[in-house]
């Protein structure tokens, strides 16, 4: 299904600007479709535009809510059907988590949103590998028609992967200031903790005026890595979904209805590892985030040592 905007003298090009004195001949050209590095926008309300990335991105979201206000409502005390399983994915899931973090509270407290991240993502991932790009508009620009479809993969847009790889990175600091506090979570990077205490270690440890230092610049750099997170994330998961969608179009464009077939499989078996791997890095940097230095862990234990030694030498 598609709907054309055209006119002898004024047309609106992919941008939404109107373009004027357009040939009779350019609008008469084959109608051409490009896959472009950029989301194409598909409305304009007012000075917001709608991509069909953003507008895909919304249905997956729709899709999801819809599908977990059902499951909520058919749910039983005593499970059957396709409760079974989806309760079998989930303790599952759970199991596979607590490999990664070594702690059930820290799943607990986790799993939720990074098994929703691993939903979106999937979702996403899958939405843009089935045949709905049939669907779209015609536009008319100075080369011609140009087909742009309602659907493409929100992932298959920069601005949605880097969206979520936000979330990933931004939500694991967060969850970390929630678990350690906020003083600890800032230490890890600005660590005024470790220069401090040159004035307290100096005369027990002189070599603390070389380690505190080192320790200060090793904190600058984690948080030079917090950018690094953002763009592997981001772009690791931008440039595979992309290039599966660029290859299903160019198989198409060779066989359209036999060569595609097992390049769609393999684009779905890719969709679940490229949801899982973003999922799992996620739960790694929320264990990350949630875990104290091992230099404060062996001072609280040095201070309890110490207690323990003055209590017993108050005993003795």
């Amino acid at each position: 299904m598609t709907t054309e905007n055209s006119s002898n003298s004024i047309t609106v090009n992919r941008t939404g600007i109107e373009n004027k004195n357009l040939s009779v001949k350019n609008i008469k050209k084959g109608i051409t479709h490009e896959s472009t590095l950029f989301a194409e926008p598909i409305l304009t309300v007012g000075n917001f535009t709608i991509t069909n990335s953003l507008f895909t991105s919304w249905i997956v979201v729709a899709f999801i809510i819809v599908l977990s206000i059902i499951i909520k409502l058919k749910l039983k005390q005593i499970p059957k059907g396709i409760q079974n399983v989806l309760e079998m994915i989930i303790e599952g899931a759970e199991d596979l988590c607590d490999q990664v973090t070594n702690s059930r509270k820290i799943t607990d407290q986790a799993f939720p949103i990074v098994f929703t991240v691993f939903i979106i993502v999937l979702f996403n991932n899958w939405i843009g590998v089935f045949p709905f790009g049939g669907f779209g508009i015609i536009q008319v620009g100075e080369h011609g028609r140009n087909f742009i479809p309602f659907i493409r993969s929100g992932t298959a847009d920069i601005n949605g992967t880097l969206s979520l790889a936000l979330l990933s990175v931004i939500g694991a600091n967060i969850f970390g200031i929630f678990s350690i506090g906020i003083w600890k979570s800032v230490n890890k990077y600005v660590n005024l903790k470790a220069l401090g205490g040159i004035f307290t270690k100096i005369r027990r440890d002189p070599m603390v005026l070389v380690v505190a230092p080192i320790i200060f610049v090793v904190g600058l750099i984690e948080l030079i890595g917090e950018f690094a997170k953002l763009a592997s994330l981001s772009f690791r998961l931008f440039g595979n979904v992309f290039a599966g969608e660029v290859l299903l179009v160019s198989m198409g464009a060779i066989v359209a209805y036999l060569l595609p077939i097992p390049f769609i499989f393999l684009e779905i078996f890719v969709g679940v590892i490229q949801a899982f791997i973003f999922a799992v890095l996620t739960l790694v940097y929320y264990t990350i985030a949630s875990l104290e230095e091992e230099e404060e862990e062996k001072e609280e234990e040095e201070k309890k040592r110490r207690k323990k030694k003055k209590r017993l030498q108050a005993v003795g």
